[in-house]
């Protein structure tokens, strides 16, 4: 059949067109679209012209393609400029909020105490009593005027509360451009920010007269990362919201526009604290908090408290800059009488501190009789489950009797099971009485009483003789030293000593020096272990260093004569360190100087060594011995009865200074012995029967962990007493009387 190219049906132009080698090049429905662009050009609606068609497709492949770029990059600007228009208004928080109250935000920046009852009515919920107004006027008088203000109130009685508001009214109205808060730790300072930052973002009257504030920073919702991006106005705030710092909005025309609250702990990195802001100013803490500054284990410490007080006096005071004085809030509680807390509100050794204290009772009632018949209907109620009803209604019925007599400083303080402030009172002090006077009447009782035999950390630190520290006394024969091993350190004590046992501490110390007065070897900042060392290596390269400087050196004595260390004594108990302590003892350049030693702990059921039996080639003195080498170590060593020379030692401690025995250490100010005098004090003894004799059986106290030192001091009278110092009366050990026998007798006795 003939086709005509002029009209062609749809489909037969289809099948000559795929009739190609090409094979399919197009189908009905595309044919479709082209003859629904082109019209009538290229046939009637019922037919197709092939030659007008190839024409269109002809023209279509050599029409110019449209530059499509510029449309998609136009497109690309136009989604970009949406999007920063969108972040932008997400980003700018807008116009702020009118001021509620002018009049209430006036009298609130002039009135400290109105500020915390206007805005804080929910935290100072009670009446105040006169001892909070006194506080409040000091407080007030600190930031505004300046000044360091020291308080001690009773527990519960707001005074935390109180420096928290003080920031937030220090910064909200001007008067302070950067206040550090400083807590006994870390973590302590940043509870107490985290306090302020709840204010401020939750607080809705503070929101509603200080809008310029708090009103950028519930902007936030909670999210710091949006703090970086925040505009007002187009502007940014520079508002910071970190767990360590806040910086408030810079808004034109407020007054804690870039005020800063940071924290620190006392013991942490304080110095050199500063704040560098976007026009380039620095700027300083001009306040500083001191919520309670120190914990309960160093209040218990002579050392801790004493470098606590350092830090204040030196870092914390100074932290203004030069040239300026900064202006400190620091609520405290006492713990324990000669604590930090109770030097620093003693206005006679820290005048500059302003101290005061309040206490929950000002007078107790008089009637002690009615109080202790009180006291056995509440314990008898408490134990059969009334919860103190008992107490209560006892009380009602005698309320006037039993107050007679009482002053409290707080009427309004006391729960709702009971009836009165004093009442309140009587019950913590029925409760535990310590608590309650250092507690609650900041004026803690006295500390126990130790046994008249065992020293306190104070007697040994002033047990100084007035020598120079490295300087042998002239009366001293005998230099000894003991070095006691540790994983991170080793600490080590010299001492010389007379024949009759008159002993002075020359030198003590740790390797590596740790360059602080005081230091636990928990918190030990230079320790032993090098990079690429194991702890064996690093114990033997540390043994090798310090004896090299302990046995090489000549010791001067004050006469001009020269002195070196006759014997020293290294500790081989620790499990870790033993073998590496005998191989050093036997390799080292001063291996006739060196010996491991073992303390033994001989208790009262133990057998004494004065029970041992001597072995040949054992060498056996007071209560210690050398046994004769076997075994696969090859080097001798000393046992010795740590109970026994650990009393030894305390009671040479407590001789009077020029007695015989006497026992004193280098220096002339207690300050410096602080550390050393708690570790020899770390340890207490309780008598022990048994067997038929007492032994002083000694322990270590709780609160103190290390008692290195006090291990040192014990080794170096041990070596005094092997190269024959000699305490008279300690030398009535009947002396064993041994016939002469030779050789030849001996070699029978064998055969036999």
């Amino acid at each position: 059949m003939q086709l005509d190219p002029a009209k062609l049906r749809p489909s037969e132009c289809c099948r000559l067109l795929n009739s190609t080698p090409l094979g399919e090049v197009i189908n009905e429905r595309q044919l479709h679209r082209y003859r629904t662009r082109a019209g009538h050009r290229i046939g009637d609606g019922k037919s197709v012209h092939l030659l007008k068609f190839a024409g269109l497709l002809i023209e279509d492949r050599h029409r110019p393609k449209a530059d499509d770029t510029d449309a998609y990059e136009k497109h690309k600007d136009y989604s970009r400029e949406r999007n920063a228009a969108k972040s932008l208004a997400g980003r700018d928080i807008g116009e702020l909020p009118p001021i509620s109250d002018p009049d209430r935000k006036a009298k609130a920046a002039d009135s400290f105490r109105y500020f915390c009852e206007a805005y804080f009515s929910l935290t100072f919920h009670l009446s105040w009593s006169p001892d909070h107004i006194a506080v409040i006027n000091k407080i007030e008088e600190a930031v505004v005027r300046g000044g360091l203000f020291s308080l001690a109130m009773a527990r519960g009685s707001g005074k935390s509360s109180l420096a928290e508001v003080a920031c937030i009214w220090a910064v909200l109205n001007g008067y302070r451009d950067f206040v550090c808060l400083i807590g006994s730790d870390e973590g302590h300072a940043c509870d107490m920010l985290e306090s302020i930052k709840t204010e401020l973002d939750g607080n809705d009257l503070l929101l509603a007269d200080y809008p310029e504030v708090c009103f950028p920073i519930q902007a936030l919702d909670g999210i710091a990362n949006r703090a970086n991006g925040q505009l007002h106005q187009g502007k940014r705030t520079q508002i910071g919201w970190t767990a360590k710092e806040v910086v408030l909005p810079s808004i034109e025309g407020s007054k804690a526009s870039g005020a800063i609250i940071k924290v620190a702990g006392l013991t942490g990195r304080i110095r050199g604290m500063k704040f560098k802001r976007p026009d380039g100013k620095t700027v300083r803490p001009s306040l500083v908090v001191l919520d309670d500054p120190q914990t309960d284990e160093s209040a218990r410490s002579l050392s801790q408290c004493a470098n606590r007080e350092a830090i204040l006096a030196g870092a914390v005071l100074g932290l203004a800059g030069p040239g300026n004085k900064i202006s400190g809030i620091m609520p405290c509680t006492v713990i324990r009488p000669g604590d930090m807390a109770d030097n620093i509100l003693d206005r006679d050794k820290h005048p500059e501190w302003n101290g005061s204290r309040t206490r929950m009772v000002n007078s107790f009632p008089t009637n002690e009789t009615l109080w202790e018949r009180y006291a056995e209907i509440r314990s008898e109620g408490l134990r059969a489950g009334d919860g103190g009803a008992a107490g209560t209604e006892f009380y009602r019925k005698n309320k006037a009797a039993m107050d007679e007599g009482a002053d409290v400083a707080w009427k309004e303080r006391f729960n709702h099971d009971e009836l009165s402030a004093i009442q309140h009172a009587m019950n913590l002090k029925l409760q535990d009485e310590a608590a309650f006077f250092a507690e609650y009447q900041n004026e803690p009782l006295p500390a126990e009483t130790v046994d008249a035999d065992q020293l306190t950390a104070e007697q040994v630190a002033e047990k100084s003789n007035g020598m120079e520290r490295c300087c042998v006394p002239i009366a001293a024969n005998h230099l000894t030293a003991f070095i006691d091993v540790q994983g991170k350190l080793l600490f080590y004590v010299v001492a010389a000593w007379d024949d009759d046992f008159t002993g002075y501490i020359v030198d003590y110390g740790s390797f590596p020096d740790q360059k602080r007065p005081y230091f636990t070897l928990r918190d030990a900042r230079h320790t032993l272990a090098t990079e690429g060392t194991g702890l064996e290596g690093s114990l033997y390269a540390g043994m090798e260093a310090l004896t090299a400087d302990l046995l090489g050196r000549e010791w001067q004595r004050d006469d001009g004569a020269a002195m070196k260390i006759e014997r020293c004594l290294i500790d081989a108990n620790w499990g870790h360190s033993t073998n590496v302590v005998y191989q050093f003892c036997r390799q080292s350049p001063h291996a006739s100087i060196l010996l491991p030693s073992h303390g033994r702990f001989v208790g009262a059921s133990s057998s004494p060594f004065s029970e041992y039996k001597r072995r040949p080639g054992d060498r056996i003195g007071l209560n210690w011995r050398v046994p004769s080498v076997h075994g696969k170590r090859a080097i001798r060593h000393v046992i010795y009865d740590t109970n026994w020379w650990k009393s030894f030692t305390h009671a040479r401690l407590a001789v009077a200074m020029g007695d015989r025995g006497c026992l004193s250490v280098f220096g002339d100010r207690a300050e410096q012995h602080r550390m050393f005098a708690e570790q020899i004090t770390a340890e207490y003894f309780i008598k022990t029967e048994g067997r038929g004799r007492t032994v002083d059986e000694w322990k270590a106290r709780p609160e103190q962990p290390d008692n290195h030192w006090l291990d040192c001091l014990v080794g170096t009278a041990v070596a005094a007493s092997m190269q024959g110092s000699l305490l008279f009366g300690t030398d009535n050990q009947a002396a064993i009387l041994r016939e002469r026998v030779s050789f030849k007798e001996l070699q029978q006795r064998k055969r036999r």
